[in-house]
């Protein structure tokens, strides 16, 4: 007992005085990043004319002498409220959800001067927009490296949640997550997770580290009250960058385009190919006349590095290339017929009006489905153009076919490494496999190929 009490006074005089120093030296670390940084977070408001369809919509009435028109939609004004942040020049970084379809922008310092604004370019597929104003003396924030992030990391949210009477309104917390993707917010997705509070408002702010540089632009949360909840989405500053400065420039985005339909690997698929590890993006299409078809890539080649870094999910290799140039010539190493292989492509640039070539498809399998062979009544029935091939025509309620997605209407083409274009051939194909075995089937939906690893039960 009287060790104890040792240790315990041993605590109290040595060890809480050191704590107590910690903890005062990260307090202050807080109040210097946001005394660096608030000045350069700006309040964005803006009209924006909604247009709903008029409840009355198909029906006529009188009132008091007044008749209603037909079927016209409803419009009325709403307040956008928003948050950016100024960097050099007068521009100013924030989020294309804030100031898309919007009136006059009008733009609020902490000083409580106040700006008009105009919109120098938007890119809904990164939800990145930069607005510029007339000013002397304006504030600028440093950026940093979101490429130097790491996962447990101290940072700062800085915006106006709610209400312009909340401006630079700082919040802490630590990095989650890094490389969040497939969250449905945009066709580019590689947030930043932190469970620093985000709120409404708070869109196109600041995320900050302790050296008082923006890593990155508050984008979303992830809540079921409509408040914070712990998961929040940044912008990585290095995409938002290379976005604003295209948008600067060129007044578009100028992407890479390699000319693939790719989906992401799952545990079945990836067992299905012999991988050790569920990692790389697999190719279900190859776009006729684009760089990837050029240079010779193949449907079911698996995609695991570009330039020598490993590429880990589909959305991955998709913003890596995304983030080249036209013309830039990158070297793929992938897999093909369990063998790992080298190809150089020289990249185009990503057309505008094209309706996402590249594209993540996370699709699940089964067997429980009944086969024909295609023929013009079967092609005329599912709205098919081609007529031969072999054709899902019933999936099994409750089967794994019905659990997994696949559907009457879908073509086999390919059974393993066996492309097949009749049932007999099908047939002769599954004859190899045995109970629990896992078969990677090619399917066509309409116009997307993608892959279906088949577990046989």
């Amino acid at each position: 007992m009287k060790r104890l009490h040792t240790a315990l006074l041993f605590l109290i005089i040595f060890v809480t005085p050191i704590a107590a120093s910690v903890l005062d030296d990260l307090s202050f670390e807080f109040v210097k990043v946001a005394d660096k940084v608030s000045p350069a977070v700006v309040t964005i408001r803006a009209e924006k004319v909604v247009r709903r369809p008029d409840i009355f919509s198909g029906w006529e009435y009188d009132f008091f002498g007044f008749r209603l028109p037909q079927g016209r939609d409803m419009e009325f004004k709403t307040d956008v409220l928003g948050s950016g942040v100024l960097i050099e020049d007068g521009y100013i970084l924030t989020n294309n959800h804030v100031v898309e379809n919007v009136e006059e922008i009008t733009v609020h310092l902490t000083n409580r001067h106040e700006y008009k604004a105009e919109i120098i370019g938007r890119d809904p597929k990164s939800d990145i927009a930069v607005l510029r104003i007339d000013g002397n003396n304006l504030p600028e924030a440093k950026l940093g490296d979101s490429d130097k992030l790491q996962v447990g990391q101290w940072v700062l949210a800085i915006g106006n949640p709610f209400s312009d009477q909340l401006y630079s309104t700082v919040t802490h917390g630590i990095i989650s997550a890094l490389g969040r993707s497939r969250v449905g917010l945009v066709d580019y997705e590689d947030f930043i997770q932190t469970d620093a509070a985000i709120n409404p408002g708070n869109s196109g702010g600041a995320l900050v580290n302790l050296e008082g540089e923006v890593i990155g632009i508050n984008s979303a949360i992830a809540s079921r009250s409509g408040g914070s909840q712990g998961v929040g989405f940044a912008i990585p500053i290095n995409l938002a960058k290379r976005v604003m400065k295209d948008l600067i420039e060129n007044g578009r985005v100028i992407r890479g385009y390699l000319g693939v339909q790719i989906q992401e690997v799952d545990y079945e698929i990836a067992r299905s190919l012999g991988l050790k590890e569920v990692a790389g993006a697999l190719i279900a299409d190859v776009v006729e006349d684009t760089p990837a078809d050029k240079a010779g890539l193949k449907t079911g080649d698996l995609v695991l590095k570009v330039d020598g870094k490993k590429i880990h999910t589909s959305s991955e290799l998709r913003n890596t290339i995304s983030a080249r140039r036209p013309g830039d010539k990158v070297t793929l190493m992938l897999v093909r017929d369990g063998k790992e292989k080298n190809i150089d492509v020289t990249l185009e640039e990503l057309p505008e009006n094209l309706n996402q070539s590249m594209e993540s498809r996370t699709v699940q399998d089964g067997p429980g489905f009944s086969v024909q062979d295609l023929d013009k009544n079967l092609a005329a029935r599912y709205g098919i153009k081609k007529d031969e091939g072999v054709i899902i025509t019933e999936v099994q309620p409750g089967s794994e076919a019905a659990k997994k997605g696949l559907r009457p209407g879908d073509i086999i083409i390919r059974v393993g490494d066996e492309e097949i274009s009749s049932v007999r051939e099908f047939d002769k194909a599954f004859e190899k496999y045995d109970k629990g075995d896992t078969v990677l089937l090619l399917v066509q939906r309409k116009n997307l190929k993608l892959f279906v690893a088949l577990t046989i039960q």
